[in-house]
């Protein structure tokens, strides 16, 4: 090989490696939300929220939730806040989580959740109204707001 074909090569593998490298960059994305819920043994969710990335992309999402579990209560939560990881393109934050949740409220009530879906996890916290009281397990979907209803793979 000559200096040029080995100059050239080394440049292609340089530049393949590097954008190789910023595809694999995690992003800081997190979720403010809303949502209305009700258990009885079986618990549901609905509400919405915006995802933020430290790229700067924002996408209004769609959450809905359903467990079951030892518990009851009727509440909402406002201003709630989640933390995603894992996350190299806002569209990993679609899709279904596995959801346990212990809760704890009357009137003034709050939530806490660690989520998981394959490698992404979210952490979620909030404050609100209502009163609620038990143990769950469940899905915890997240899709694009604009859905009415989220399809299998939420997207």
């Amino acid at each position: 090989m000559n200096k040029t074909t080995v100059r050239l090569l080394a440049a292609t593998l340089w530049v393949g490696t590097a954008c190789a490298s910023a595809a694999e960059r995690e992003l800081s994305c997190t979720l403010a939300f809303s949502t209305q819920e009700w258990s009885a043994l079986y618990a549901s969710t609905v509400g919405e929220g915006t995802v933020t990335c430290s790229d700067g992309a924002s996408l209004p999402v769609a959450i809905r939730a359903n467990g079951i579990g030892i518990t009851a209560g009727k509440w909402k939560i406002v201003q709630g806040t989640g933390r995603f990881t894992r996350v190299t393109d806002i569209d990993d934050v679609l899709g279904h989580y596995v959801a346990l949740s212990g809760d704890v409220g009357v009137v003034k009530t709050g939530t806490a959740r660690v989520l998981t879906k394959g490698r992404v996890s979210l952490a979620l916290s909030g404050t609100g109204e209502g009163f609620d009281l038990g143990v769950a397990i469940g899905d915890f979907r997240i899709g694009r707001r604009h859905w009415r209803a989220l399809p299998d793979d939420g997207r």
